[in-house]
Order: structure tokens, then sequence, then C-alpha cells
């Protein structure tokens, strides 16, 4: 009889991890969360000291019913659940829910499902860690405490089935300050001047751009804020004599970046394979738990996808290190391993990075085995993590300084031209990491001709241009996460579902540019939880209830008291927003739909679940009308 029974949560992580442990273990998944607060009702007794009251749902009753069964016959039980907070309070719960209390228990915790992590976390269990429950559990109650008090009041003065959120409400201000900033920008013009020159020695040289840059000796830059500021110039670099007065050269450097955490795997994999957050969450976490690869067997990818820390363990670096130097040669492998230590702002635990769990298992010999998705994933953190260990990439840059100088004139124009050649590629080889708009342009690409101090230069043309200032760009996938990390709103395990519920609120919806954009239910909730909850939707306050999550993880405070610290002030907000929240009509949209049943036009109304078409003669005629589907009639 197996006595040994692990428990889980996915069955794709069983069959993993089962084929490591072997036939001596019982392997069964919980298939996510056993318990949590009830679907209906606030769950939290806030005046006996904040205490939840959890549940098995009803979809899960089935599940735990086996789970009890399973533990009855075994001797031993090991919660093997994900490595993070969320991961620790499900086997809590699992504890609770299976009735674990005389049963001998492990906890065990691996990063990645290989066979060296699981055989080393089953040697090495532990007692489930009940600081990081209590900040998962201050998390659900403190979530709750806004998700139940607060969404009703919006349900009543604006529109059923409006919600707030403690972290949601802050992206949505987010977006819709933004918005509000492009809105009011007022673009102002201005010019550059470029003029293309080239030597005098070689019988045909090759040209290269030098930008305007300012007036010699003259400290101010020089504006040129209209075409006729820019006239006069040109007219004069046109008959100006150009000279080489300054070459600079230098090598620099480029280091590879580091491995990918949960916020920077979201970012490029938008920046790179236009995956959502939620998508990209959902393939890497086929990745870590393991996927079939032929006469191989069921194996798990890559390292655990929810993380804050790029540190690399010891031996996947120095394995990293040797595929580098079979592969590309020594040349591109650096003297001394690459050490990652940065974490986010409020990073959670030891994590570790996200990287493959073989460094020489390349993309193309997973790839027969893998979904599109799954294979462009696994080669974006591949390359990724390999790319870390290589050598830097080496630029040549020149930077030259040109005087423009009118024959009788005292006024001498100074241009300045770069080039950039790459000297070594390194880590570029491999991989490159991509930009954002608000970032600029990859350095230039060409190079200068050799130039030399005191040269002269024939003009060949002056090319005047005009442009003007642009707003803030819209938030994208990739930049709303960016932002949201730096401001220490959510964590690895919040940015997918914020965005995701944000748009299914229809706050704000993604065009087909992939921006953000706020709509008309967005800047209503948004204007109206500023007026009303200003500290809930504050960037400031979110991150301090970040920091003090992370405290109560640590062991350094309890939860009670955080909330209870929270709740208080909250509870008198939400006292004076009762009152003072004023009551809002949403506005009907005309359309030119006619009425089949009584022809009076129909309308666009918002209903709980969204928008949809209503005839605008109701209450006498209760016709409405899918926005997608047909007419459906509805009875007196």
């Amino acid at each position: 009889m197996v006595d040994k029974l692990v428990i889980v949560e996915s069955p794709a992580k069983a069959k993993s991890i089962g084929k490591i442990l072997g036939r001596s273990y019982s392997i069964k998944a919980s298939v996510g969360h056993v318990r949590d607060l009830p679907q209906w009702g606030l769950g939290v007794d806030v005046k006996n000291g904040f205490a939840p009251r959890y549940e098995v749902p009803k979809a899960k009753k089935k599940v735990v019913k086996e789970l009890k069964e399973a533990a009855r016959k075994a001797k031993s039980v090991y919660l093997a659940t994900d490595p993070d907070r969320e991961g620790e309070a499900i086997a809590w719960h699992l504890v609770a829910a299976a009735e674990l209390d005389g049963v001998e228990k492990h906890r065990v915790v691996f990063h990645e499902i290989t066979e060296q992590a699981i055989k080393n976390a089953f040697r090495h269990s532990r007692q489930i860690d009940m600081h990081l429950v209590d900040a998962q559990q201050a998390r659900r109650v403190l979530d709750r405490l806004v998700g139940y008090k607060v969404s009703p009041l919006l349900g009543s003065k604006v529109r059923r089935g409006l919600s707030a959120g403690r972290v949601q409400s802050v992206a949505l201000r987010m977006i819709v300050e933004r918005e509000r900033e492009i809105q009011s920008f007022v673009p102002q013009e201005y010019w550059t001047i470029e003029a293309e020159l080239s030597k005098f020695t070689d019988a045909k040289p090759p040209s290269f751009r030098a930008k305007l840059a300012g007036i010699k000796d003259k400290g101010e830059k020089l504006k040129l804020n209209s075409e006729e500021d820019a006239k006069p110039v040109v007219q004069q670099l046109r008959k100006a004599t150009y000279l080489v007065t300054q070459v600079k050269k230098k090598r620099l450097s480029r280091q590879p970046a580091p491995p990918f955490i949960t916020s920077t795997l979201q970012q490029e994999a938008w920046r790179k394979l236009h995956f959502t957050a939620d998508r990209t969450m959902s393939v890497a976490q086929q990745l870590y738990e393991g996927l079939p690869l032929g006469p191989e067997g069921q194996v798990g990818l890559i390292t655990y996808m929810r993380t804050d820390s790029t540190r690399v363990a010891d031996s996947a670096m120095q394995e990293t290190r040797q595929y580098v130097a079979e592969k590309y040669g020594a040349e591109f492998l650096p003297s001394k391993p690459r050490l990652f230590t940065r974490k986010a702002k409020g990073a959670q635990e030891a994590h570790e990075a996200i990287r493959p769990t073989k460094a020489d298992r390349e993309p193309d010999s997973v790839k027969p085995y893998l979904s599109a998705e799954q294979a462009k994933l696994y080669r974006l953190i591949w390359e990724r993590m390999i790319a870390s260990q290589m050598a830097a990439a080496v630029f040549d840059t020149t930077a030259v300084d040109i005087e423009a100088k009118q024959p009788q004139e005292s006024k001498v124009y100074i241009l300045k031209a770069t080039g950039s050649i790459l000297h070594f590629p390194g880590f570029l080889v491999l991989y490159s990491e991509g930009k954002d708009e608000a970032e600029g342009e990859e350095e230039a690409g060409a190079g200068l001709p050799p130039l030399d101090e005191g040269e002269r230069l024939r003009l060949l043309d002056v090319l005047p241009e005009q442009h003007f200032t642009q707003p803030p760009p819209r938030f994208n996938e990739a930049t709303l996460v960016k932002a949201l990390e730096e401001r220490g709103i959510g964590r690895p395990s919040t940015y997918a579902p914020i965005i995701s519920t944000l748009r299914r609120r229809d706050y704000v919806e993604r065009k087909r540019d992939g921006r953000f954009y706020p709509l008309e239910m967005g800047f209503v909730v948004n204007d109206l939880l500023v007026q009303h909850f200003p500290n809930i939707v504050d960037t400031g306050f979110t991150a301090k209830l970040e920091e003090q999550l992370d405290e109560i993880a640590r062991g350094e405070r309890g939860w009670v008291g955080a909330i209870s610290e929270f709740y208080v002030p909250f509870e008198e907000t939400l006292r004076q927003a009762s009152v003072n929240m004023v009551k809002m009509k949403q506005p009907d949209e005309p359309t030119d739909e006619v009425c089949p049943e009584c022809g009076r036009p129909m309308v666009i109304r918002t209903g709980r679940f969204g928008k949809f078409l209503a005839c605008s003669g109701f209450p006498k005629c209760k016709t409405t009308k899918s926005l997608k589907a047909k007419a459906e009639v509805v009875s007196e």
C-alpha cells in the first residue's frame, strides 16, 4: 500500500512530480484553492479580530472528499503547493479542509520540477510557515473589505455590477490620469536642422549627417520654434564652411539584462510576442508544471513563474556558463559569473528568477513537442537566461563637433555628429531586450567616416524638419506592468488579474494599437473613488499597504493589527461616502435601430452584465436586444 500522499494544485504538476517520485508516492491534485471566503456575503467578522469565515466551495467538495479519503490511508502527507504566499495559504487550507490535523504533515517547497529539486525538497521538508499564510490572509481580507464595502456603494449610486478593488482602482486611476494628460496636452512646434556632409578628399566619399546643436560661446540652447525661426539659420548654414573641431572616440560596453522576473517576462512577452499578461502567465504555468517531451516524458521546462527575484542558483549559473563556453567559445564567456541579486520593490522571499530548468535544452529541440505559444515563450525565457551569462557587447563610438561659419560673419554654429559600430557582439548574437517607446531608439547603427580635427568638410545639403512635442503615450500591457511595479503596486501574482478585471468591468478597453483607453464608466468610477476614497486610489497609500504585507510575511507584525489600522479610518470614509456620494444616472446612447415591436427608437443602456439595446419606450415596451445577437423580445 502507498502510504505517502503528495498534494499539489494541478493534474499536470502531479504528473510531472509522479514521474520523479515513482510509485512509492500517491500524488493528488487539489485543482487550485479548496477553501475561500464565501462567494456571497462579507465573510469577515470585523468585530471579532476580522476573523475570516472560510468555506469549501460546492465545486470543490468532491475533490476535498477524495483528498480526505486518500489522507486517511496515508501515514504522511506532503503539501507541495506553489512556493509563494498563495501556495503556502493553499497548503494551510488543505490541512483544514481535508482534516489533516492528526496526520504527519510535511511542507515541501521547490522552484523547479526537476529530479534534483524535487528530491532535495523532500529531504528538507518543513512545517507550514504561518507568517506567509498570515500575509496572504491579510491580503485576502483587505481585498474583501474594500471590494465588498465599496462595490455595493458604486452599484447603488451608479450601476449594478460595478466594482472597486484595493489594487485595480489604483491601476484604473493611472490609466485615467494618463488619458486626461493626453487630452489636455497642447503640442508645441519646434524645428531641427541637419547638415549632410562628406569629406573633401575621396572621389566618392560617403555622406553623414550632423545635427545643429547651438551657437558657439552661447550658453543657451538654440530654440527654433517656427519656420520663420529656422529659415535664416538654414540660409546661413547653406553659405557656411564646415570644419571639424573635436573628435572623441570611446569604446563602450553594453551588459545583458538579468534573467526574467514576473513583471519583466510580462513586459517582454508583450513587446516581442504580443502576449497579454494573462496569456503569458497561463503559458508559463504550463511550461513550469511540465509537458510531455516525447521519449523524455513529462518535463518541467522552467522555474516557478511568479517571482520578483533575479537570483539564480549557483548550479544553474555554472551549467549556463558551461553551455556558453561550449556553444559560443571562451571569448563569449565573462571571466566571472554575473550575479543578479537586485529585487523589485518589496520582493517576496528567497525566490529564483524565471529560467529554463536545463541550459542545454535548446528551444529547437523541444519545439516539436510544444504548441506554438509554448515554444515562443520558452525560447524567450531560454535566450534571456543564456544571454545573461554571456560577455558584454562592445561598441566603438565616435562623437564629432563641427563648426559652421560664413565668411565675414562672427556667428559660428556648432553641429554634432555621432556614430557607433559594433566591435564585438557578445550576448547580442543571441538576444536583445525590447524597448518601450519612452525609452527611445537604439543607439545609432552606422559609423562615421574617419575624421580629423581641423579637417574641412563638404556641404551636400541642409535639411530643416518641422516637429511637434508629443504627449506621454497611453499604457500598453508592458508599460502598465512596469509602472505598477515601479510604484510598488501589486505583486507578481496580481499584475495579470488587475488588467483582466479592468477590461471585464468595461472600465478600459485595449484597442488595435495594443493600448489601454479608459471607457466612460472608467472615468465615472475613477472620479467617484478619487473624490470619496482618496486613500484607496492613492499609489503611495497602496504601496505602503503592500510593504505592511511584506512585514507580516517576515513575522515583523501581526496581520490583525495591520487590518485594524486600515479599517478604522476606512470605515469612517465609507460612512461619509454613503451619505455624500451623489446618485448618477447613466444617459442612454441613441442608435439607428428601431424597436421591432413598437417602432420606437432603440437605445443602448448599461446593465449589470454590460451594454444592451433596449426600447426607448420602456416601461411600456420591454423589448431588449443583445448588441451582438439577434433581437430577443420580452413579453409584457
